[in-house]
């Protein structure tokens, strides 16, 4: 039987990166779970590989046919912005397991869907510090960067991952992403004893 594994942490972290290097580990034969968005696409990004893209008459499409397993939705700088997790006929949790980057909020109610002991949930944290600066850089690379919109991100992170909400989700295990390649390891080892 397999397991969702649902990675979290504030912007900038490193989830993108952890991420991608979970799905080339070899040992741990995790399949990609694609979240759907209506944000816009960024620069490099590519449908059907980070998102699926859509807008909220697709959204609402979607829900109506009561396919929706959580959903978030985001006041931003530029208007209303979704990102949810359809059962699209992709998941099969008898046959394998699946990685997904989502918030503590979408882990509870993925959680609830599947049930608690069927999602492990892996927390990133990284210096406040480090994480402003690699917003930055990344924003910077956008041909229109959203500065409003990456502080705002910024600063909500500290109520979407106050330490309240970690224990009210009985989230009990971290992995600091200072070191990169320690990380990764701590983080496969901890899979590798929950599966």
């Amino acid at each position: 039987m397999g397991k969702m594994i649902y990675l979290m942490g504030k912007s900038s972290s490193g989830k993108d990166t952890v991420y991608k290097r979970l799905l080339e580990w070899k040992d741990g034969n995790l399949k990609k779970m694609i979240l759907y968005t209506t944000r816009p696409i960024r620069v490099g990004e590519e449908e059907g590989e980070e998102y699926y893209f859509t807008d909220d008459d697709g959204y609402r499409a979607i829900e109506a046919e009561g396919r929706v397993i959580e959903a978030r939705i985001y006041h931003t700088c530029h208007g209303l912005w979704r990102y949810f997790t359809v059962d699209d006929g992709s998941i099969d949790m008898e046959r394998n397991s699946y990685l997904v980057i989502g918030t503590i909020e979408s882990y509870l109610k993925t959680a609830a869907y599947f049930g608690r002991e069927k999602v492990l949930p892996i927390l990133l944290e990284l210096d406040d510090g480090i994480r402003l600066k690699r917003a930055l850089e990344r924003e910077m690379q956008q041909e229109n960067p959203k500065y409003q919109e990456m502080c705002r991100r910024f600063l909500a992170d500290a109520e979407d991952f106050s330490e309240e909400k970690i224990k009210e989700a009985g989230i009990t295990r971290r992995f600091s992403n200072d070191n990169l390649d320690q990380c990764l390891e701590e983080i496969k080892s901890y899979i590798q004893n929950s599966l």
